[in-house]
């Protein structure tokens, strides 16, 4: 299949994960990128061999770029995004989607008026071991699901990354929830409301630089999100609470006859085990071997993939709108005491990749 080129727009942090693992994928390549820091952006273009742009414009005047990955800050998601599809590129972004549903799914209606692809991350669930619990939870093995139990405690992002204010702004629940929702719904199916309270624990903080700043949003979240079929989620988000926590990214799911853990929420390697109502914990094999890591590109690369077959693409853009009318409602419910939001909107649960599909009998 034709490689189709690949332009990131910001090339902070996780760019450069992108960017070593777009390599490992044939569908893809890295033809180009662009930040407002530009010699941020010349270091990433030396490092990564690719070409570098002065403007965000000058990306998308480029014909060689046929998906724009957008890692900008969480608050500029909505305006790249739109920017780029006005363009006539397909766009995978970083999450969160946008920070307000009616932006999200504004963005999905214009990637269909257009004609154009568009996803999102987390595309965690397309790890080894997300697809292997996935499976054994479709299997039927655990019986009705009830009960699903996650936690994000993140800690205090200061302490490792050289600009942590913007994540602050938004809060734990926007930036990291965002990973057990969409790994939850995937498996288990749309949410139908919500209901959250939040604290500010410790809201004064200081960069790695000495730099002082007050956080902007809750660093503790408690959420319980309803989902069709009956079952309860209890979501814990936090950027206060980190290691030595016990179960930092670990997700349970309890139903009528077992149970099951999912060691990490990002690690495609990570831990999955099964258990009997009443009984004991006991490992499961995963479907192939997974690295001990995410695979950054492995969401935009099943889109390419996607395009080449002419099928839906899994990492959707109504899913992940779906997953931002979930967090805009739990920050409502936190504002008002936590009273109940109904959550409206709903999608297709992707299905599972075909190496993870169980072999016929």
């Amino acid at each position: 299949m034709e490689q189709l080129g690949i332009g990131i727009a910001g090339t902070g942090n996780i760019a450069g994960g992108y960017a070593d693992d777009i390599v490992t994928h044939p569908e893809i390549r890295l033809v180009a990128a662009t930040d407002l820091d530009s010699s941020r952006a010349a270091a990433f273009g030396e490092a990564h061999d690719c070409r570098i742009h002065r403007s965000l414009d000058e990306l998308l005047a480029d014909p060689a770029v046929d998906i724009v990955v957008n890692l900008t800050v969480h608050q500029a998601h909505y305006a790249i995004t739109k920017q780029a599809l006005e363009a006539g590129k397909h766009v995978y972004s970083e999450k969160p989607f946008a920070l307000r549903t009616e932006q999200a799914w504004e963005l999905v209606e214009l990637a269909r008026s257009r004609g154009l692809r568009l996803g999102c991350s987390p595309a965690t669930f397309l790890g080894e071991a997300q697809q292997t619990a996935a499976g054994v939870i479709r299997s039927g093995r655990l019986g009705q699901v009830r009960a699903i139990y996650a936690d994000v405690s993140w800690g205090r992002l200061e302490t490792w990354h050289p600009a942590p204010q913007a994540f602050h702004e938004v809060g734990a629940l926007f930036d990291v929830g965002v990973y057990p929702l969409t790994l939850v719904t995937t498996m288990i199916g749309p949410a139908t409301s919500v209901g959250a309270s939040g604290w500010e624990l410790m809201p004064d903080r200081q960069t790695l630089s000495g730099e002082r700043f007050r956080i902007g949003s809750p660093d503790l979240v408690m959420s319980t999100v309803e989902l069709q079929g009956g079952a309860v989620l209890r979501l814990t988000t936090s950027f206060y609470v980190g290691a030595p926590v016990k179960g930092q990214g670990s997700i349970e799911f309890h139903g009528d006859d077992a149970s099951l853990f999912l060691g990490s929420f990002q690690n495609f390697d990570a831990e999955v085990e099964l258990g009997p109502f009443g009984g004991d914990y006991a490992p499961v094999e995963l479907v192939r071997p997974g690295p001990a890591r995410i695979a950054w590109a492995r969401g935009v690369a099943e889109m390419a993939q996607a395009m080449a077959e002419g099928r839906p693409h899994r990492a959707s853009a109504e899913q992940a709108a779906h997953v931002v009318e979930i967090l805009e409602a739990a920050a409502r419910s936190v504002a008002d005491g936590g009273r109940r939001v109904s959550i409206s909107s709903t999608f297709s649960p992707p299905p599972l990749l075909s190496w993870a599909e169980p072999t016929p009998a």
